[in-house]
């Protein structure tokens, strides 16, 4: 993404993240500061992330429910981290504190890790920048992603336990995914969207599918919709 760009992303972004634009924040000392929750008796856990503009990265292999760190250099948005435990299901919220327009180079990283077997309906919305989302690992029962402006990369290559549905929402930008190979998959792109480029599924209607989808126990079903410059989706 060229610099002029990447700028008038995120400023887009900025507006539909429901920032002050009016309101200025100065960076500073770039600061890093650890995130970790722990597992509880929760048979499911329903996690939401919501970043308003810079970098965010999520993988699997916690030993916790999550772990990692944030590294920021606005010390007003450190994210604001709760979980609220039930029996039934635990609710995990992870959320940018500040709001505003970022005066200087800006630096607002999110790297983390989630557990592999606890059962996840994961909620993220990026407001602006690039998420990159290697997801294949986790337990996942539901995923929604949406984001304003940017670039993101969504590997769902795995062995998932349970069939669920996943939903990329967009503005301006491009989307990579990777869909996994060995259970059925079904995806479709509608609304705004730009060029599509789709490798190792045929077309069926207005879907693509690959070869397991007919006969398969566990499905994932992909849908990408909003305006979205570029979409590929990759079965390989």
């Amino acid at each position: 993404m060229n610099r002029a760009l990447g700028c008038g992303f995120l400023f887009a972004a900025l507006a539909l993240a429901g920032c002050d634009m009016g309101h200025r924040v100065r960076t500073g000392p770039v600061q890093t500061e650890p995130v970790s929750v722990d597992l509880d008796q929760s048979e499911i856990v329903r996690a939401r992330l919501k970043i308003a503009a810079g970098k965010l990265f999520i993988r699997g292999g916690a030993t916790k429910l999550v772990d990692g760190t944030f590294t920021i250099n606005v010390p007003s948005w450190l994210p604001k981290v709760t979980y609220d435990p039930s029996t039934f299901r635990g609710i995990l919220t992870i959320e940018q504190s500040g709001k505003g327009a970022a005066i200087g180079d800006l630096r607002n990283d999110w790297d983390l890790s989630f557990n592999n077997d606890k059962p996840l309906d994961l909620s993220i919305e990026c407001g602006a920048g690039e998420a990159n989302l290697d997801l294949g690992s986790l337990n996942l029962r539901g995923l929604s992603v949406e984001i304003g402006a940017g670039k993101i990369d969504l590997d769902l290559r795995g062995a998932p336990k349970a069939s669920y549905e996943a939903r990329i929402e967009g503005g301006v930008g491009e989307a990579t995914v990777h869909v996994p190979e060995d259970v059925g998959v079904s995806a479709e792109a509608r609304g705004g969207i730009g060029q599509i480029e789709v490798e190792g599924l045929r077309k069926d209607g207005d879907h693509y599918v690959n070869s397991h989808w007919d006969s398969a126990k566990v499905r994932v079903r992909l849908s990408v919709q909003g305006g979205i410059g570029h979409i590929h989706i990759i079965s390989s």
